[in-house]
């Protein structure tokens, strides 16, 4: 196993020359698989495809680190309902958001699926803790690395509430800037958001338990 002491030795050795995206660790240059781990740059909110060693580096939340370890955590919470007038009050201009707290800005954010990709909402911050403080369970979400992803109910369909890493956010979002066609995404758009909800709840476990 390799000790952090070597991991650090190689993270100041002169860097090999440049390899396809994906190959290698982005921190140390060795190599790395799929599926492989993220960690997560605080000040440039940049992702970083990273090996076992390196990611291992960056799981203590406790410390003063400038990079955080994605975890790999997935949570459902089936009782929880937003009603529509709660949604509202946040602004967000369709029925599909995931929220996290940017420990730099020291609030928590909005993004939401589009064209564009992830689209930043300027989240009214007392209407979002009025949220939480009806939903508690839903306040655990750990600072830059994991996200509250929310669907409102659409076209007779039952609405959803996940808590899930940021890549799988950023993931998401990315995936659905491919897909968007028209001006509500299209047939193909819609059918990977419910493919991917799907999925989702099927990995997660109950939120609150052990």
């Amino acid at each position: 196993m390799t000790s952090p002491f070597g991991v650090l030795r190689r993270l100041t050795a002169p860097r090999p020359a440049p390899v396809p995206a994906g190959e290698r660790c982005e921190m140390c240059a060795e190599p790395i698989g799929e599926p492989h781990q993220h960690v997560v740059s605080i000040e440039g909110r940049q992702l970083m495809c990273v090996c076992r060693a390196c990611y291992l580096l960056f799981t203590d939340s406790d410390a003063d680190l400038r990079y955080r370890a994605v975890p790999d955590r997935y949570l459902a919470f089936p009782d929880v309902v937003v009603d529509q007038a709660e949604w509202d009050a946040l602004e967000i201009p369709v029925g599909l958001a995931f929220f996290f707290r940017n420990s730099t800005l020291g609030r928590t954010v909005a993004f939401y699926p589009g064209p564009a990709g992830a689209t930043e909402s300027e989240l009214p911050l007392p209407k979002w803790h009025a949220i939480l403080e009806r939903h508690p369970e839903l306040d655990i979400a750990a600072d830059d690395v994991e996200a509250l992803l929310i669907r409102m109910p659409h076209r007779g369909g039952p609405g959803a509430c996940l808590l899930l890493p940021i890549d799988a956010c950023y993931e998401f979002v990315g995936r659905m800037r491919l897909l968007w066609h028209g001006f509500d995404g299209g047939q193909e758009a819609h059918r990977y958001i419910e493919e991917f909800f799907a999925a989702m709840t099927a990995r997660a476990r109950a939120g609150g338990a052990g």
